[in-house]
């Protein structure tokens, strides 16, 4: 088992990191290929568009061949596609290739996810996935500089290494055994059980939390960018935000699996709204970067026990932990998408305090809703 948690921790920690270091490259993109606050949110949310695409294949995929060849799959094709992104050239083979890259990491992630889940006993469910979504939001931390460092050397040699590290982790998933065989699952009944109440709750409450996530990391830097800061304090500010986070996931992991889902995800959240109301009312750098910071507290709070409630809803359900880790990403890419896209569009519109708020409303309304309807030890939507 531990060197299961390793192993997919590792994966994680791998995609996020080639996702989270568009970053500090977004403000270069903008100046030298002349795009605008909706053209940099399309960019950074190519990545989440391919993962919502695929998440529900890639979940189908951990179930029927299994998540050990599902997740060397996912580890070719990012490695693939980074090696494309890194020598583009033109705005279109930039978001192609970064969507593809998104297709890669819901191969990935629902590898990963599939593999501990159906290993794991119950009792340590949130555990493991706080530590492996620990991992990953090191790899968030991590990503930045590997951003700036591409900003100052090259997005050649650095997103061409992804290749190379991409087939040593591939080879070594490939000597793990799996703790399941594949099943078949029946889509029809897959489908019914996917549109119930209590699984759209559950999905819900991974989603919301994500759609902070994709308008802070389009808006952030530019607003960084426009008060006077530069690539340093861009990534200095999320690689704070993201120690933060992986410090905070494995923590309300291991609480959640003791006390329940519900009082750390609501928390969470609430210190989520507040860093959008923050950021909304941000006119000096050192506020949008304590936003930013609060933030990372939010979600690394909130995470893991949307994550294990999900989990934990589909097993009620009867619904095969692939799908469910299938829906996992399509709650998250369906955020990052909606938010980076979105919030970009609307700062193009408005600026940046209309897209802020209007996270931070649905982020309350999703916490009341949560405390409402999430019960101790377990999610438990209201019937009916």
């Amino acid at each position: 088992m531990r060197r299961l948690v390793v192993l997919a921790s590792a994966l994680v920690f791998f995609d996020v990191a080639f996702f989270a270091a568009i970053s500090p490259l977004l403000p270069e993109y903008t100046d030298r290929l002349g795009l605008s606050e909706a053209g940099a949110g399309v960019l950074a949310g190519a990545y989440a568009a391919g993962t919502l695409l695929a998440s529900l294949p890639g979940g189908f995929l951990a179930t029927r061949v299994g998540p050990r060849r599902t997740a060397i799959g996912g580890l070719l094709l990012l490695g693939s596609s980074s090696v494309v992104f890194g020598f583009a050239g033109s705005i279109v083979l930039l978001d192609v290739s970064r969507f593809v890259q998104g297709v890669a990491g819901a191969l990935i992630w629902s590898g990963a996810l599939t593999w501990l889940i159906t290993t794991a006993p119950p009792e340590r469910r949130g555990s493991v996935i706080g530590t492996a979504l620990g991992m990953a939001v090191a790899g968030a931390l991590v990503g930045p500089v590997l951003g700036g460092i591409a900003a100052e050397v090259g997005t050649e040699p650095v997103f061409g290494a992804v290749l190379g590290i991409a087939v040593v982790l591939a080879v070594i998933a490939s000597r793990l055994p799996e703790a399941r065989p594949p099943e078949r699952p029946v889509l029809r009944e897959v489908a019914a059980i996917i549109v119930s109440r209590p699984i759209l709750a559950a999905t819900s409450f991974v989603a919301v939390p994500s759609l902070m996530f994709g308008v802070v990391e389009v808006l952030v830097p530019l607003r960084i960018d426009e008060l006077g800061g530069g690539h340093a304090l861009i990534a200095g500010g999320f690689i704070a935000g993201a120690a933060l986070e992986a410090t905070l996931a494995p923590i309300a992991g291991r609480y959640s699996d003791r006390a329940g889902r519900r009082a750390p995800f609501v928390a969470g959240i609430a210190v989520c709204a507040v860093a959008m109301v923050f950021f909304a009312l941000a006119e000096q750098l050192g506020t949008v970067l304590a936003a930013l910071i609060l933030s990372a507290l939010g979600a690394g709070v909130c995470f893991a026990p949307a994550l294990s409630a999900l989990s934990e809803t589909a097993e009620a359900k009867r619904l095969q932990q692939g799908f469910a880790a299938g829906l996992s990403n399509m709650a998250w890419s369906l955020g990052q998408v909606g938010g980076a896209v979105g919030g970009g569009l609307l700062a193009s519109a408005s600026g940046y305090a209309v897209p802020s708020l209007a996270v931070a409303v649905v982020l309350v309304a999703t916490g009341a809703y949560a405390h409402r309807f999430m019960t101790p030890p377990a999610l438990s939507p209201a019937e009916g």
